[in-house]
């Protein structure tokens, strides 16, 4: 979703309009998987960016900021996280994005075989545990011998901004660092060739009419949906609440006013849509 309040050239690489952007050019996105995977990549193809996959039990998707192949038919899951308050739910996230590249790789009843390596990686511009390190991967190991692997491949990767061990090369940290500081002086300073040629696309990027006409309509819908959104909230809140003091549930009203999970239910249990 767009900045609410931000023009297209104060964006960040951390905006996930620009981030999409950026990485629909296939050489960069390359070469920042190659960076963040510390391995050879010899062509990727474009990537569709922001696409949806369809989940079939219940209508859900998600959307995949950068979702491509290279030529080893490894498939990449790569996204920006920006609220600290997805912070206790992204590893379920992964799974979820994980389940997700699997069941839109292979169709019931096919082979298992035919699933392919898979990362799903998130670019955090807060530490999603706490540990102060730049990365944190994590792969299926058995827990009484974490030397023996369970071979399925996946990988879940966890970069963090605000990381400040020495546990990655001062490219990755300038790379984490232009993240939030997508600007042109930081971009003249830089000593990795990778961050120039990054800025480079983000430049042409921020210089197209084109590209600004595509940011600003988006960000006018997202304000609508959001607007939408509030009144159609608030609406099913006075129902609930109508209903709850009918019958003297006042217990519950609190909880309700607390927990949105909780609130959810009691919409079902009175139809409340």
């Amino acid at each position: 979703m767009p900045s609410t309040n931000k023009t297209i050239q104060q964006l960040n690489l951390e905006d996930d309009f620009l981030f999409a952007k950026v990485m629909s050019d296939k050489e960069v996105c390359r070469k920042i998987l190659e960076k963040i995977l510390g391995v050879s990549i010899r062509e990727v193809s474009v990537p569709a960016t922001q696409k949806t996959i369809s989940m079939l039990y219940d209508g859900k998707g998600i959307r995949l900021d950068v979702y491509l192949n290279d030529d080893e038919g490894t498939v990449y899951n790569v996204e920006m996280e920006r609220g600290k308050h997805k912070k206790a739910i992204l590893p379920k996230r992964s799974r979820y994005y994980q389940g997700n590249i699997d069941l839109d790789i292979i169709s019931a009843g096919e082979d298992y075989r035919k699933l392919k390596k898979s990362f799903v990686i998130f670019i955090c511009t807060f530490d999603p545990f706490g540990e102060r390190r730049h990365l944190y991967t994590f792969e299926n190991r058995c827990a009484e011998n974490p030397s023996l692997t369970l071979g399925d491949e996946t990988t879940k990767i966890f970069l963090n901004t605000k990381g400040n061990m020495q546990d990655v090369d001062p490219e990755m940290q300038e790379f984490l660092s232009y993240v939030e500081n997508t600007t042109d002086d930081f971009a003249s300073q830089a000593r990795s060739p990778l961050i120039k040629e990054i800025h480079k696309k983000v430049t042409e990027v921020k210089k197209s009419k084109e590209m600004e006409v595509e940011y600003m309509t988006l960000l006018q819908r997202d304000r609508e949906n959001i607007e939408l959104g509030r009144e159609e909230g608030s609406s099913q809140m006075a129902s609930l609440i109508k209903m709850l003091l009918s019958e003297n549930r006042t217990d519950e009203l609190n909880r309700a006013l607390e927990d949105p999970d909780f609130r959810n239910k009691l919409f079902e249990e009175y139809d409340i849509l």
